[in-house]
């Protein structure tokens, strides 16, 4: 009798197998298509707002409507805070041109102080939204094979790893690498999220109150009908603090490499 029950058991679990296997597999896709559709919808976003928004997030766009943005503030400063900082995520979530204009727009309406606040919590939270849905998509499956990989690939992943602080506070100080970049390669690689967080909050504070400094003084360049002059940035009492915030975050990295070689 103890027999027969089992053979029937077994009998019942061999005809339920395939159908838990085949629901298995068709889990699957589905659960791999949805990894990604945070990021496609990102680029998606990002591609439509660089042909049809470059026109809307300008300084002339802030100059025609700069009274009443003062108008607004003046009587709802806590509304326009809000308001402001919510648009500012938007725009480096989804990569839109006007980044820039957004960072004066912030010194102009707020002030330096509040206005630095306002621009570095901003872009931190946007930049972190780009990470994760790079991380949830593309950058697992890449980290995966980053962890099989052999040879130079492998060196290169055991020095990331080594000197990832440093490396992401380079990549948030030297002005030649685009946001976007220091936002998605960072997740392809496999870098830890409390890393890039802490260096993308206090790496883009230089940069973000120098913006925010000649956004401050929008309302005089307004009213000499000229253009804000970004050159400031390239001054030398303003790019050499900045390179020395660089040498200081590679600094770690050349004397590992240096200790490195002394000990082959």
């Amino acid at each position: 009798m103890l027999r027969v029950q089992a053979a029937h058991v077994v009998g019942r679990m061999s005809e339920q197998e395939p159908v838990n296997q085949m629901s298995e597999t068709t889990k699957i896709p589905r659960s791999g298509f949805a990894r990604h559709i945070p990021l496609a919808v990102i680029l998606a976003v990002a591609a439509f707002g660089f042909f049809a928004l470059g026109d809307y997030l300008s300084f002339e766009t802030l100059r025609d409507n700069r009274e009443a943005l003062l108008a607004w503030r003046d009587s709802n400063y806590g509304a326009m805070a809000l308001a402001f900082v919510g648009i500012y995520i938007v725009i480096v979530a989804f990569s839109l041109p006007g980044a820039a204009v957004a960072s004066m727009t912030g010194g102009f309406l707020f002030g330096l102080f509040a206005g630095t606040v306002f621009n570095v919590v901003a872009a931190t939270i946007g930049a972190s939204a780009i990470f994760l849905a790079a991380r949830w998509g593309l950058g697992e499956s890449l980290t995966a094979k980053l962890e099989s990989s052999e040879g130079t690939v492998k060196k290169l992943k055991e020095g990331l790893r080594e000197n990832e602080v440093s490396v992401l506070f380079l990549l948030r100080l030297v002005p030649v690498v685009p946001f976007f970049v220091a936002n998605l390669v960072p997740a392809l690689v496999g870098v830890k999220f409390r890393n890039f967080l802490i260096t993308t909050a206090l790496g883009i504070i230089p940069g973000g109150i120098v913006y925010t400094w000649i956004g401050v003084g929008l309302g005089g360049v307004f009213d000499r009908g000229e253009t804000p002059d970004v050159s400031l940035l390239w001054e030398p009492f303003v790019i050499g603090p900045i390179i020395g915030l660089s040498v200081l975050a590679a600094l770690p990295i050349v004397i590992k490499s240096i200790r490195g070689r002394k000990d082959t």
